[in-house]
């Protein structure tokens, strides 16, 4: 009788204490899970900003491009103006020395 109420006993305490662990390690893993959603969010978010800040700086870009794209042409333009004085003044300097 007594070794069958110790046997209940050791029984009883060791269904007890792998209870316990059994919580314990579902603790952990849920923490654990808890831990990764959280960084997987966190990710999420600084993948959105960077996405963010990517778009604004391909604004900047294209802005920049635009810009240098009319200097271009303002160039250009003084350019030919530059060009057509030239040919002004050696037209009036050959007229004047053929007098």
């Amino acid at each position: 009788m007594k070794k069958t109420a110790l046997r209940a006993s050791a029984l009883a305490l060791f269904v007890a204490m792998a209870a316990g662990c059994a919580t314990t390690g579902l603790d952990d893993v849920k923490a654990t899970a808890d831990r990764a959603a959280a960084d997987a969010a966190a990710a999420a978010s600084a993948a959105e900003a960077a996405r963010a800040a990517a778009d604004r700086a391909a604004q900047a870009a294209s802005s920049a491009q635009s810009t240098a794209d009319q200097a271009l042409a303002a160039a250009t333009a003084s350019q030919a103006c530059c060009e057509a004085n030239k040919e002004s003044m050696e037209r009036m300097f050959q007229k004047s020395m053929s007098k």
